[in-house]
């Protein structure tokens, strides 16, 4: 597989331009109050702590927003991402709100050539992320050699079981339907949409996404060197993952409406580089 990247940035570089315009990521908000944060990050805090005076690095970090945030909270951030169109968004971003981000073209597996490696204190991943890799236990060891030992990483992500779902039918059934575990062929989709609201009509709707296993996660980062410090199963998303049959919470979190607790909507991961 050595496409993947080319379908899927072509897809990313369309998507930036129409996300960075919408009111569902709200950039406007963050030139106009200095404390706002995304809607993930303010979720995040209790379990992200204090980062104040942490170097860190965001992968896959989009058009900027959360990095934006987490620099908010005091840690000195780089942001990567293997879209120069959300890059771009990123920038200006960082540049209308004054604050000093390093943004960096590559793709995960990169990270280590363009980045070095052992000197970060924080890895940190959003949601939606590692559905664009086909290999967890290679995104596994970018994560443990961008950390310096003792630096953690810290990740929020759809729950597998989320992913693996059809969207769910007039009957109100959760319907397993696609891989739960990683396989080496990629799911194609072409959707001609995206996840916010615009009017934009895509051109480039193909993608190739991979499901990842919860297990499969951890016992990546075990291998990996990594020691597990936390993980948290929610039972909400912050975006609307099974249209008309969920409920928008306060926050900008989603939960389906029919007893959410039978459904993991999302987990909080946390992992620790092993002390040398």
């Amino acid at each position: 597989m050595t496409d993947y990247l080319d379908v899927n940035r072509a897809n990313w570089d369309e998507r930036a331009p129409a996300h960075a315009a919408s009111t569902g990521y709200n950039l406007a908000a963050f030139a106009a109050d200095p404390g706002h944060l995304s809607d993930v990050v303010r979720f995040d805090r209790p379990l992200l702590g204090d980062i104040a005076g942490l170097r860190g690095v965001h992968l896959q970090c989009h058009i900027g927003s959360d990095t934006v945030s987490l620099a908010r909270l005091g840690a000195t951030m780089t942001g990567l991402d293997f879209s120069p169109a959300a890059l771009a968004e990123a920038r200006k971003l960082a540049d209308r709100t004054g604050t000093e981000i390093d943004f960096v073209e590559s793709d995960v597996y990169g990270a280590p050539d363009v980045l070095g490696t052992g000197g970060f204190d924080l890895v940190y991943t959003g949601i939606g992320a590692l559905g664009w890799l086909p290999d967890i236990r290679r995104w596994a060891r970018v994560v443990a050699a961008l950390l310096r030992p003792g630096g953690r990483l810290f990740i929020r992500e759809g729950h597998p079981v989320l992913w693996s779902l059809q969207d769910v039918g007039a009957d109100g059934r959760l319907v397993i339907e696609y891989p739960y575990f990683e396989h080496a062929e990629p799911m194609v989709w072409d959707e001609p949409g995206t996840y916010v609201d615009t009017d934009h009509e895509f051109v480039h709707t193909v993608t190739h996404e991979w499901n990842h296993g919860l297990g499969e996660i951890v016992t990546a980062l075990l291998e990996a060197g990594m020691t597990i410090t936390g993980l948290v199963e929610h039972d909400s998303v912050p975006w609307e993952a099974l249209p008309g049959t969920m409920t928008l919470l306060p926050g900008g979190e989603w939960q389906v409406t029919d007893r959410p607790r039978r459904l993991p909507h999302t987990y909080t991961l946390q992992a620790v580089r092993a002390a040398v």
